[in-house]
């Protein structure tokens, strides 16, 4: 085994078609002690002009490559970005969209420079609240950018980058995030009737769908109509749509089959023969724009329909998809469904997050919520 520092190699490949290529080689010991050479692209010269500004993007590759002495020279906080972003970001779309943003956004601009052992010295937890005090931001996001970097200094510490102890970040408070800063709408029977009818198709049925199933608009604007079983009058939310791209559901289980009202079921019937796209392979609100390609954009539909609709009624503010997920939860705490059942239905992983968000919910919600 290697005990000091492996800078490695960095070369520019030449290439027959298209622009040469840098490319970073090491070293690497398996466990029977024989040595293996390992290669990988950092990126195109035009996309990297200069070997410095390569030696720079393939930094966190010499965190690879010196797995077995990790610290053996100061480390930079941007290394440590670019192995989490090559190795570990989440798969899930949206999840790994908006960390990437807080990455790019906020976290990188202010600790690239930064090296790890001056960014975990004493004081640090600190300074790290400190500048999340300074951001122009909701205390929710500065708690997201928060935890981003917990989850990043959490794979430093698995690495053998850091002393196994505290997670530094762990230190930092955000103030105004421990409790929900403004109630969540909650729409009463007149409200959801009013809303309902200032709808054109096919929103209004995903509106309906939404309101009586709970949803989450991501789940609703990825069915299909062979998700549905009419027999047995359960739908199966099998998949996700963030941004036009497909993914896993949330948890697994939104997987689970939820029972559908024959009067919600009509509903969908009517909106079937009436679309353009009713075959089973279909989105059930398949967008005739994308020539039923992929559905509507659950943004859009929002912008162009229902807070238009909201505005013309007089509803108020603060009214979008997580609304309608809300008035269903609301909903059946106001019909006394057991707690599991809640949790079944609306596909949450975690019982005693249940547990938290419905008793939360009780303190908020103040509309009267049955249909």
């Amino acid at each position: 085994m290697r005990t000091r520092y492996q800078h490695g190699n960095l070369q520019l490949d030449k290439r027959k078609n298209g622009p040469d290529v840098w490319v970073y080689r090491w070293r690497e010991y398996g466990a029977n002690g024989k040595m293996n050479r390992r290669g990988e692209m950092v990126g195109a010269i035009d996309q990297y002009p200069t070997k410095a500004e390569a030696l720079r993007a393939c930094e966190h590759l010499q965190l690879t490559a010196n797995s077995e002495n990790p610290t053996s020279r100061a480390i930079g906080f941007g290394a440590l970005l670019d192995r989490y972003i090559a190795e570990e970001m989440p798969e899930r779309h949206s999840t790994k969209l908006a960390y990437r943003s807080y990455i790019e956004t906020h976290i990188r601009p202010k600790w690239e420079d930064w090296t790890l052992r001056k960014l975990t010295s004493k004081g640090t937890p600190f300074t790290i609240e400190q500048w999340l005090k300074t951001l122009a931001l909701a205390p929710k996001t500065k708690g997201n950018i928060r935890n981003v970097m917990a989850v990043i200094f959490n794979c430093a510490m698995r690495w053998g980058l850091l002393d196994l102890g505290v997670n530094p970040v762990a230190l930092v408070r955000v103030k105004g995030i421990s409790r929900r800063q403004t109630e969540p709408r909650i729409l009463n029977s007149d409200e959801i009737q009013t809303l309902i009818s200032g709808l054109a198709e096919p929103c209004r049925t995903a509106v309906i769908v939404a309101l009586s199933t709970g949803l989450r608009c991501s789940e609703l604007f990825a069915l299909k109509w062979l998700d549905f079983n009419w027999e047995q009058m359960t739908v199966l939310v099998r998949r996700a749509i963030v941004d036009g791209v497909v993914g896993d559901v949330k948890t697994k289980y939104s997987e689970s089959g939820l029972p559908l009202d024959p009067a919600l079921a009509e509903v969908l019937f009517t909106w079937k023969r009436a679309s353009m796209f009713g075959h089973e392979a279909d989105w059930v609100f398949a967008s005739f724009q994308k020539a039923g390609e992929l559905p509507f954009r659950s943004s859009k539909m929002l912008e162009d329909q229902i807070k238009p609709a909201v505005k013309a009624a007089e509803l108020g503010e603060g009214i979008g998809w997580h609304t309608f997920r809300h008035t269903y939860s609301c909903m059946l705490r106001q019909l006394g469904v057991d707690v599991k059942v809640q949790q079944e239905l609306l596909r949450h992983a975690d019982i005693s997050n249940h547990h938290e968000r419905v008793h939360s919910g009780r303190q908020r919600a103040k509309a009267e919520c049955t249909l």
